[in-house]
């Protein structure tokens, strides 16, 4: 199964570390929203969406991408994220968005990553500090050991 794992990591890189789990696991293709290409898509059998989670949803650079795609027939994707407290809630506007554009949604994957922005920082020295854990990439690994075997 040839997969691509599209990603958007910036600030910690705390998504990019599960994705390259990720990636190594599926034997997938890394590339951030900015170099795909709309059409390059169809060469993919799996595709996995994931970014840090800014104000309750996935980055925009991902919505943009998203929004230029070409309508797909049922193609096999996958959402993954980092966020603060690590919600699956956080994924449904890609979701739907998805869905939307034909994928179907075959997992998701979602876990805690450091966050210390804004009045965080300085009266907490931030959040979920060392997150995402070896248990958390262990996770990530086990996930995308299932979505490969869904084939």
């Amino acid at each position: 199964m040839k997969t691509l794992i599209i990603l958007y990591s910036s600030h910690h890189h705390n998504t990019e570390k599960v994705a390259k789990m990720m990636a190594q696991t599926l034997d997938a293709i890394m590339k951030t929203p900015q170099q795909i290409i709309p059409e390059e898509i169809e060469k993919y059998d799996l595709i996995g969406f994931g970014s840090g989670i800014y104000n309750q949803r996935h980055h925009q650079r991902l919505f943009d991408l998203v929004n230029k795609l070409p309508i797909q027939n049922q193609k096999k994707a996958f959402v993954f994220s980092t966020s603060t407290f690590g919600m699956l809630v956080q994924h449904k506007q890609l979701k739907e968005k998805l869905i939307e554009k034909g994928f179907n949604i075959v997992g998701e994957f979602s876990c805690p990553g450091f966050m210390n922005y804004s009045f965080i920082k300085y009266f907490f020295g931030g959040i979920s500090k060392g997150r995402p854990n070896a248990k958390d990439i262990q996770k990530a690994t086990e996930f995308a050991k299932n979505i490969h075997e869904q084939k």
